[in-house]
């Protein structure tokens, strides 16, 4: 995914930042939601929102969205917990270290429901935990990816000292399709799509959630908790329109596609994209009331591991970093 995404970053860079209303503006009046993205380039996992925007599902519910691209991945929380944006596409680990900042930041809806975070090997070379053991391993240089890498050897035995790391700037694929490591760290529907795409290849996973990593979800929507406060009906209209869009995208691939194509026609490799939406939607799972539901129990369970690992040295209750209140019953 980032391979992808880097190499589209330079001709996006004059534009971070940059929101744009992805959907036809009705003579109806609309309120204006400013929605801020997880990653400073477009990419697959949008498909819903700007395909629900384009079909109307906002507008329906008297909203006016507008996406916006950070201008880096550090931005999306700073701008949910200033109140520049009201709702954000984030991750699980960024609303925690959000919160741990004190900053005012809730997640209110989950994206996807389990971990879909291992190791990625090439086509035909399964390995197993203890088989990393003199291995080199490309790596993201981040908190939860080193944590997730410790849950992991550990359940084979190993500790860090048994693998050597080499840490990518923003993209792991390509060490492994140049064949300067033996294995990657990624998700399924970024990197792993990544080796498919770009390596013509479907990567061997090692998946996380089957040795000792917790299987919660990695994308959430989070808003601001002011404008929560302030804005309860709003909320839970957003997120009506945002499960109508979901379902809707996850039914017509090839037009949530297409309207990601009309609203980025320059800004992306169409051939990934497409990839990439049609590897995230299984990841929601049956199309239920609950697909959107956060649990205390996968809150609870990685609370537990990002503290036994030392990633957060003092989790506070599940509570406080999550509500299911503004999702529709």
């Amino acid at each position: 995914m980032r391979l992808t995404r880097r190499t589209f970053t330079s001709a996006l860079a004059a534009v971070a930042a940059f929101g744009v209303l992805a959907g036809p503006v009705s003579a109806k009046e609309l309120t204006k939601l400013t929605y801020i993205q997880e990653w400073p380039v477009p990419d697959g996992f949008w498909v819903p929102w700007i395909l629900g925007s384009a079909k109307g599902f906002y507008a329906e519910e008297g909203i006016e969205l507008e996406i916006v691209t950070p201008p880096t991945v550090a931005d999306t929380t700073k701008f949910l917990g200033t109140g520049r944006a009201q709702v954000a596409f984030t991750t699980v680990m960024d609303v925690i270290f959000a919160r741990e900042q004190q900053a005012p930041v809730t997640a209110i809806a989950r994206y996807g429901r389990g971990n879909n975070w291992g190791i990625l090997s090439p086509e035909g070379v399964p390995l197993t935990v203890p088989e990393l053991k003199g291995k080199t391993i490309g790596i993201y240089n981040d908190a939860w990816t080193t944590a997730q890498l410790t849950m992991m050897l550990a359940d084979g035995g190993l500790t860090m000292a048994d693998v050597q790391t080499v840490a990518a700037a923003d993209d792991t694929v390509p060490l492994l399709l140049q064949k300067k490591v033996d294995a990657i760290t990624g998700i399924t529907n970024a990197e792993g799509t990544g080796m498919a795409v770009l390596g013509n290849q479907k990567a061997s996973f090692l998946a996380a959630k089957d040795h000792g990593v917790p299987d919660t979800p990695i994308f959430m929507i989070a808003a601001n908790d002011d404008w929560l406060k302030a804005n309860p009906e709003m909320a839970k209209a957003f997120l009506r329109a945002t499960r109508k869009s979901i379902d809707y995208a996850m039914a017509h691939p090839d037009e949530g596609i297409a309207a990601f194509t009309a609203l980025y026609s320059n800004a992306y490799d169409p051939k990934f994209i497409a990839q990439q939406w049609k590897d995230t939607i299984p990841l929601f799972g049956e199309a239920s009331a609950d697909m959107m539901t956060s649990n205390d129990a996968d809150w609870v369970s990685l609370l537990a591991a990002l503290k036994k690992f030392d990633v957060v040295k003092a989790p506070l209750e599940p509570s406080a970093y999550y509500t299911n209140a503004y999702i529709a019953e």
